[in-house]
């Protein structure tokens, strides 16, 4: 794809889904990041935490990508805004454990201060993301003005 610029979530300058790769989309790739940071992190939990805090911290980091990737291969702007509306809850649970095991001192500032700072950056693109969804659905549901013909 080098040479085509596909914007944060590969929409072109008509604002058409410019790729069917949802792989291609830097929000996904964003999405990516985070789980592995986050696969990363949670191995130095204490073990008690396997199934608790760590376990979900993955689930939510997954789900993340996860929604993006299924709402963008089911082909509408109703769905894909749905599975993104998603993704971004999931991210908003990611941010609220990562401070709790924060407060636990299961990481230590720094860890946390770069992986908020990718959860801020990728929150951002959902964002934005979801904005555009948002439009582009109501200008598909807005009836294009029509003129009477003329007499």
């Amino acid at each position: 794809m080098k040479g085509r610029d596909l914007g944060i979530w590969g929409f072109g300058a008509r604002g058409e889904m410019a790729t069917s790769n949802y792989r291609e989309l830097r929000v996904w790739q964003n999405g990516m990041e985070l789980v592995r940071r986050v696969y990363c992190l949670t191995r130095g939990f204490p073990r008690h935490e396997v199934f608790g805090l760590a376990s979900q911290l993955q689930r939510a980091a997954v789900s993340i990508p996860a929604n993006i990737a299924e709402g963008h291969t089911r082909g509408t702007t109703k769905e894909f805004l749905r599975y993104v509306t998603i993704a971004h809850g999931s991210l908003a649970e990611l941010e609220t454990m990562f401070q709790v095991a924060r407060d636990l001192k299961y990481i230590g500032e720094g860890d946390f201060d770069q992986v908020i700072r990718l959860c801020d950056s990728t929150g951002r693109m959902l964002g934005a993301l979801r904005r555009t969804l948002t439009k582009k659905l109501r200008s598909q549901k807005t009836p294009q003005h029509q003129h009477p013909p003329n007499p």
